[in-house]
């Protein structure tokens, strides 16, 4: 069963039902640092189609409380494959108790975080509705990047916010 699978490998990036606590419309503040104007969303059937470029960059917020999100990331993605992703802020720390390989991205309690590309965000929301939880994307009304998605499946739900979108001329 495919919803199985996608919801394990959702598993894999946040601990089942992580954010199941939090409020049920999260929200995001994605100003970006740059010049350009903060995007305006909309939904799928009004947003262009997205085309990646060859290189670019974003923040991605991954959680449901915008207030403690689980983790935030600045991302560069060259040639369809994440080149680098660097946790912003602080660090999980294990508590002395626990026994947690922290690695090298460190998530809640140590979980390693395989941070998508947008194309793999996007195609990670067309799988879970393939398989049957509700999803709910914005995108950008200008390029088609994706804003937000938020996941729900059976009694799980992961949020995922972009902002600081920046293509890069090579």
């Amino acid at each position: 069963m495919r919803l199985g699978v996608i919801v394990g490998g959702l598993a894999l990036m946040a601990l089942v039902g992580g954010c199941s606590s939090h409020a049920e419309t999260p929200t995001w503040n994605g100003a970006s640092a740059s010049a350009s104007p903060a995007p305006k969303p909309v939904s799928a059937d009004k947003a262009p189609v997205f085309a990646e470029p060859f290189q670019y960059s974003y923040t991605l917020t991954r959680g449901c409380d915008a207030k403690a999100p689980l983790g935030r990331y600045n991302v560069v993605v060259k040639s369809g494959d994440v080149e680098s992703a660097k946790r912003l802020g602080s660090s999980t720390v294990a508590s002395p108790s626990a026994n947690v390989d922290l690695g090298p991205a460190a998530g809640q309690d140590g979980e390693e975080i395989d941070v998508p590309t947008l194309a793999e965000l996007m195609t990670m929301a067309r799988t879970a509705i393939d398989d049957g939880a509700a999803v709910k994307s914005t995108y950008d009304a200008v390029n088609g990047h994706p804003i937000s998605v938020v996941i729900k499946a059976d009694d799980s739900k992961e949020c995922f916010a972009v902002s600081d979108y920046d293509v890069w001329n090579s």
